[in-house]
């Protein structure tokens, strides 16, 4: 899953990316509300993060344009403007939610993981394949009753697999979903994770398919 983090607070912004990533997701950051409409036009993000304050359009007037525009992209509003005429208008204007600074971050991600399985059409946390059980609501994955442990970028690719299966997903979609634009990707690195990933899932779990031209399909056993 991908998300667009709009913040001009470098700090604040640097806590976000590092905490979305090391939860599985891929993230992109930009300060300034031109670059996020530009940005969500070209990448086909799951959700967007969006500051009120920035120093050149403000959060609102790129929410008016994104819908504007026709844009179905979730945004989640993250400011400090508390007066309820302002949620009210960041609602109005096509917010899916808003949540007032300073935040807990547990509960961000809460929300955000609530507005990605809304996004998808999929109001359980919960996704099934055989016998394996994908949690997103608790970062846990099952295989037969017994715990996978999967690295942060396995996770996004199980993720993207499961939330998809029996589907072909292409590697360039799975490329967009799993690393950033600043992450440093070496040439054969989705390969290199997909092939771990059929090993943690041999012998009786779902099967990762390659589609030679295409991409991976994952399929019950």
């Amino acid at each position: 899953m991908r998300i667009l983090i709009v913040e001009d607070n470098a700090s604040l912004a640097r806590g976000l990316t590092a905490s979305f990533r090391t939860s599985g997701f891929a993230v992109d950051h930009v300060t300034h509300g031109v670059a996020a409409l530009d940005e969500e036009r070209l990448v086909p993000y799951n959700l967007m993060i969006l500051d009120v304050g920035l120093p050149d359009l403000n959060g609102f007037e790129v929410l008016r344009q994104l819908r504007q525009r026709g844009s179905k992209t979730p945004v989640l509003i993250l400011t400090a403007r508390a007066a309820l005429n302002d949620k009210v208008k960041g609602l109005d204007l096509g917010a899916d939610d808003y949540l007032l600074k300073p935040f807990e971050p547990a509960e961000l991600e809460a929300r955000v993981r609530a507005l990605l399985r809304r996004g998808q059409g999929q109001p359980a946390p919960a996704l099934t394949l055989g016998g394996l059980v994908f949690d997103r609501s608790t970062g846990i994955a099952t295989l037969h009753g017994r715990p996978l442990e999967l690295r942060r970028r396995e996770w996004a690719v199980l993720e993207s697999l499961m939330m998809r299966a029996g589907k072909v997903v292409t590697k360039e979609r799975l490329s967009t979903e799993v690393f950033g634009h600043d992450e440093p990707v070496g040439p054969n690195a989705l390969e290199v994770y997909v092939g771990r990933l059929r090993k943690k899932l041999e012998p009786d779990g779902p099967i990762i398919r390659t589609i030679r031209g295409l991409g991976y399909l994952l399929s019950a056993p």
